[in-house]
């Protein structure tokens, strides 16, 4: 790989520190977690005491205001460690910047010390049985009544669904406006007539727990409306960049594993008298692997550059997020590839990395989404 010069020594301690988390706090427990369906909440306290949720959210609101570098950083390497189930990124990358960006300084000032802390979990529930990357498609419904909202329906496939303390529930407040009646809510997991269904079994990503939820009348506080009634949508398009780099760096990182995975097999792995790595076809698809995933990490870099100084679009979020995703399916395939039946046992790191990508090409907007909005651009 060539030098990255988006990190700087800053970054790069934090990154060391991070690192001895992980392998103090979660490598050696992630087999248990992945029986388990779910990681502990011991974890969660212990990164937040250590200053690793949410690291970019502004002073003003209680965080270390940091850049979203560190951000990047703890998605890699939890990518690296094959951290699966430690949702940091969705919990500091994808539902902090709603509360810290649209929520009201009572909000903030509420929920954010112990979301910091690690006290309560977050999830994002958005897709259901009968929506997913179509979000105006969505049924959960909200009526105001006096200062209180009742809400109901159901949600599908949320991230941290068993774990979850605190939900940014997507719900629809003026039905008859289409994407322009929808809201976001804050909705506690003690509020009476929410329940969290069952932990789903999953392809990949199996320390994750995921779940269905679901609302029946549940009352919340109008404060609990982040933002403005009705300007849910826009919030969702605006942070959708965000949540797409993100994919793009974990992305990038798990390629990168893959790479290192399989030039440590092949060169111990003996084939007709020989180690593996002899072989011409073995050193061309390496060659291949490699190449693919600098040239990723070249635009994923650049893309959090321009992020990080308020410049990145939401059509280059769109194909930083569709390549490197892409990129990251076809280099673990041919990783596993060369590992042969080893490759298909769960004990080799390359199969639970073929497992948990899988996803990266559905979630944040599958990637027909993002050529679609690719395109959309184009013709303008």
């Amino acid at each position: 790989m060539i030098a990255r010069t988006v990190f700087t020594t800053e970054h790069e301690m934090f990154r060391d520190a991070f690192r001895r988390f992980l392998e103090g706090e979660a490598v050696p427990h992630n087999d248990q977690w992945e029986e388990d369906g779910q990681v502990s909440r011991e974890v969660w306290r212990k990164a937040g005491e250590q200053g690793f949720l949410g690291p970019n959210v502004p002073e003003k609101c209680g965080g270390l205001g940091l850049d979203f570098g560190y951000n990047a950083i703890i998605t890699e390497e939890m990518s690296l460690a094959g951290i699966t189930g430690l949702a940091i990124n969705l919990h500091s990358d994808v539902v902090l910047p709603y509360i810290y960006e649209y929520g009201s300084p009572q909000l903030i000032d509420k929920y954010m010390p112990r979301l910091l802390s690690g006290e309560l979990i977050t999830a994002i529930a958005i897709t259901e049985p009968g929506a997913g990357s179509d979000v105006k498609a969505i049924r959960t419904h909200a009526v105001k009544q006096g200062d209180h909202y009742v809400l109901n329906g159901s949600k599908t496939y949320i991230t941290n669904g068993q774990l979850c303390d605190l939900v940014l529930v997507v719900a629809k407040t003026s039905p008859d406006l289409g994407a322009r009646g929808i809201s976001l809510f804050l909705v506690e997991a003690t509020a009476p007539g929410f329940r969290k269904g069952r932990n789903l079994k999953k392809l990949g990503m199996k320390a994750q727990d995921t779940s269905e939820l679901y609302f029946d009348n549940v009352l919340v506080p109008a404060d609990n409306l982040v933002g403005e009634e009705n300007k849910g949508f826009g919030y969702l398009m605006h942070n959708l960049a965000q949540e797409r780099l993100t994919c793009a760096i974990a992305a990038v990182a798990m390629a990168q594993r893959a790479v290192t995975e399989t030039i440590k097999f092949v060169k111990e792995r003996i084939v007709f008298g020989q180690p593996l790595s002899g072989f011409q076809n073995t050193q061309f698809t390496l060659a291949k692997m490699d190449a693919e995933v600098t040239q990723a990490q070249i635009f994923t870099d650049r893309c959090l550059e321009l992020f990080t100084a308020g410049q990145l679009d939401g059509t280059t979020a769109a194909k930083v997020k569709l390549l490197t995703t892409e990129m990251a399916n076809r280099v673990i395939d041919d990783g596993l590839q060369l590992h042969g039946g080893a490759g298909y046992m769960w004990e080799y790191p390359i199969s639970r990395l073929y497992a948990d990508i899988r996803i990266s090409r559905i979630f944040a907007g599958s990637n027909e989404v993002m050529k679609l909005l690719i395109s959309r651009d184009l013709l303008a």
